[in-house]
């Protein structure tokens, strides 16, 4: 990730639905935009899910067909061959792939691709095995934190370092699972919480309808914001719904950069921009009336007026201290 700027992640998830065709058009979207990581998911159903576990509520809402959850993963899955096209595909557009893995056989096959971080979603973040795995890959890391508490993450934080991973390449997102998630339960502040306890990088991962919430992560600090993104919203499938479509993707990312750009060094200090107005909006001490040489000062031969190119009004009470060197007009 960069050091030096907001590290954005277009989350296409699965919103790819199982076609290829639709993938490489998300890949094409999201670098247009500008962001710099498109995220997928990486999984085999088999190992993910029971065959008779039941879909979350915002699942079986926007899918129109009935199934379970097994069978609806089962069609989202991205084989070895997929993976290896979509990379190169990104390596084309001039943005890193980057994929979460839920499970260990996938950890193990994106280690192999060399990526440039591992990503925890947060359904694993309890997951110990899958945790140590993450860890001894010795990489940086990104840790969604979604349903959980404090404890939790803390027991993550303490699993992946005893592991292997150096905390300083720990980047722990905030985030919230419901999809589209309800402003009321967004909690942006736990996010700097976060900060504070943990002492780690922070950042959001976003499932609210719209852009203002993760715009604002980045004005508290976020160095990592991840976001869900789709071609077009009415498609079929869990994510579409809360996904930008990538006109907005791109207004985000613009966003975004100039928020990043407005932060500026937090030393408080005249700009380059504002410097030439200060001798023409400023005011100086000025007389309101003739001054004879050796006449006091006083509040009624003098006053404060524009421009800013004489004598401090901040010297108002020394100049009243003196006498006229000369006549004054």
């Amino acid at each position: 990730m960069k050091e030096s700027t907001v590290t954005i992640i277009a989350e296409a998830g699965v919103n790819h639905n199982g076609d290829m065709s639709i993938a490489m058009d998300l890949i094409d979207a999201a670098a247009e935009a500008g962001a710099d990581f498109i995220k997928f998911q990486s999984f085999k159903a088999d190992k993910l899910v029971t065959k008779t576990a039941k879909k979350a509520f915002y699942q079986i809402r926007s899918e129109k067909y009935s199934c379970t959850q097994y069978q609806m993963l089962k069609r989202l899955e991205l084989n070895h061959e997929m993976h290896q096209q979509l990379m190169e595909r990104c390596k084309q557009n001039n943005i890193s792939f980057l994929s979460s893995g839920f499970d260990i056989d996938s950890i193990d096959y994106l280690i192999s691709m060399d990526i440039a971080l591992l990503k925890i979603p947060s359904v694993e973040i309890t997951n110990l095995p899958y945790l140590r795995r993450i860890g001894k890959a010795k990489k940086s890391i990104i840790l969604s934190t979604g349903m959980a508490n404090t404890q939790e993450i803390q027991n993550a934080i303490t699993v992946l370092t005893q592991s292997g991973a150096s905390k300083e390449d720990l980047t722990i997102l905030h985030c919230n699972t419901e999809y589209p998630t309800p402003m009321a339960d967004v909690n942006l502040l736990a996010m700097c919480s976060i900060k504070n306890q943990f002492k780690t990088k922070v950042g959001y991962s976003d499932h609210t309808i719209g852009m203002e919430v993760p715009i604002s992560a980045v004005a508290l600090g976020a160095t990592v914001i991840e976001k869900h993104f789709t071609l077009n919203r009415n498609l079929d499938g869990p994510d579409h719904k809360a996904s930008l479509q990538p006109d907005e993707l791109s207004e985000m990312v613009r966003c975004i950069r100039n928020i990043q750009i407005a932060l500026g060094d937090g030393i408080k200090q005249p700009s380059f921009s504002e410097r030439k107005n200060i001798p023409v909006v400023r005011k100086s001490i000025v007389t309101s009336s003739d001054i004879k040489k050796g006449e006091r000062f006083t509040e009624k031969n003098l006053c404060v007026k524009r421009p800013g190119t004489g004598v401090s009004p901040m010297r108002w009470d020394e100049v009243l201290s003196e006498y006229a060197d000369r006549d004054y007009a």
